[in-house]
């Protein structure tokens, strides 16, 4: 693996009103623009490579969640499924200001479904690449997730977890996540450890993880109209859902839910991925959804 990754893509804090957050972006150019939303833990850089591989056909937006990545806590400590909608809407409101080809990982996955659901005219296309959508008999990964909800017992198991080095954090999280370790290249390695370490020292980081993994995990549990397989079966976008078999926290057989509960929607499953298939195989997730871009985007684009 000698040829080097790219670079991420340059960020800057935008005002959304409520609330700031960090956004990279590649360069302008493609009339049609993409807003790509992370997973727990996770950050804008996650998407560095798919934006790489997509940046010929979308301008794309990649947004640090409030309390992720670079971005500050959000007022309140707001860190539900709900609050993370409404910043993506501002956010699409103010990179695009009408319809995107939204993008969502695992958590991201959830909060895109809930922006789709609820503002059809913002968003274009779909693409959920192993989205987090309640299943109540779930993998090892979203059994911890559950626990770190519990009252007090998130805030000590964070704690606890802040004092291990940073490398054996990432080694343990990246083994949940993708399906083959090789396939990452030392650079990456290098700078998830870097950005885990800068994280260790804001004030806010355990209660922003903590309240994220809150915020889904009630989701799991949420009834009537709100809850988000109902949300789903709204979506009028068409939809991509990428799975991988290898993935060890959503199960990929949620896949034949989706195929069942989307309205206009396409499946993909990934014989040789784990959770977070833009970082493990970024140019097979871009085929797939670069296909849907370019049958989704009101002025045809070259799908070469």
């Amino acid at each position: 693996m000698s040829v080097e990754p790219i670079p991420s893509w340059p960020g800057e804090l935008m005002d959304l009103g409520e609330r700031r957050v960090h956004v990279r972006s590649t360069p302008p150019g493609p009339s049609e623009t993409a807003v790509y939303v992370h997973g727990l833990a996770g950050s804008a850089t996650n998407w560095t490579d798919l934006m790489g591989e997509l940046s010929d056909v979308v301008t794309g937006h990649a947004v640090d969640l409030p309390g992720a990545g670079h971005s500050p806590e959000p007022p309140g400590g707001d860190y539900s499924i709900a609050a993370h909608a409404r910043t993506v809407t501002a956010l699409i409101d103010r990179v695009a200001g009408g319809p995107v080809h939204l993008f969502g990982n695992s958590l991201g996955g959830a909060v895109s479904v809930r922006v789709a659901a609820t503002r059809p005219d913002l968003v274009r296309s779909l693409t959920l690449i192993s989205p987090a959508l309640p299943d109540l008999l779930p993998r090892y990964g979203p059994a911890r997730v559950a626990l770190s909800a519990v009252p007090r017992l998130g805030e000590w198991a964070a704690t606890q977890l802040s004092a291990l080095p940073a490398e054996r954090r990432l080694n343990a999280t990246l083994g949940m996540c993708y399906a083959d370790l090789g396939r990452i290249h030392p650079e990456r390695l290098r700078e998830a450890a870097e950005e885990l370490r800068r994280r260790d020292g804001l004030p806010y980081a355990a209660a922003a993880l903590v309240g994220s993994a809150r915020g889904l995990v009630a989701e799991y549990f949420r009834r009537g109209a709100e809850n988000l397989w109902r949300q789903a079966a709204q979506v009028t976008a068409p939809t991509l859902v990428v799975h991988g078999r290898h993935d060890r926290l959503v199960n990929p057989r949620m896949a034949a839910r989706a195929g069942r509960t989307f309205p206009h929607v396409r499946l993909v499953l990934l014989p040789d991925a784990g959770h977070v298939a833009q970082m493990e195989l970024p140019g097979r997730v871009a085929r797939e959804a670069r296909r849907l871009i370019c049958e989704t985007a009101p002025i045809p684009i070259g799908n070469d």
